[in-house]
């Protein structure tokens, strides 16, 4: 009964429709750098702009910092800025993001069990 629910649901609110809830997360978090960025942010608490950069290799400057600032304006992250010489950045996760937090580490869980062996 509770698939046919769910079935229902997507049947209604098809994720190749327009207002997919799914396709509307997946644009919060999608791209190559944004859930690394989070699970960063997750894993270490408060973090400044450098540590992530050393954190996650291959990042550039301009995609970290678009990629935060994306984070920032979707509600995801916030950023704290102090007003010392030399500047200091911080960015940690919201609250909002907090409640993504464990269904990212279910995908990931999910992930581990489809992954090919190499």
């Amino acid at each position: 009964m509770k698939n046919d629910q769910n079935n229902s649901a997507c049947r209604n609110n098809c994720p190749c429709m327009e207002d997919c809830p799914l396709g509307s997360a997946l644009r919060l978090i999608g791209g190559k750098w944004k859930v690394p960025i989070l699970c960063a942010l997750n894993q270490d608490g408060v973090t400044r702009y450098n540590e992530l950069k050393r954190k996650i290799r291959g990042i550039t400057n301009t995609m970290l910092a678009s990629s935060l600032k994306e984070l920032e304006e979707d509600g995801l992250i916030y950023r704290k800025q102090y007003m010392e010489m030399p500047v200091r950045v911080e960015y940690a996760l919201t609250d909002l993001c907090s409640d993504l937090m464990p269904i990212l580490k279910q995908l990931a869980h999910w992930g581990i069990q489809v992954q090919e062996p190499e």
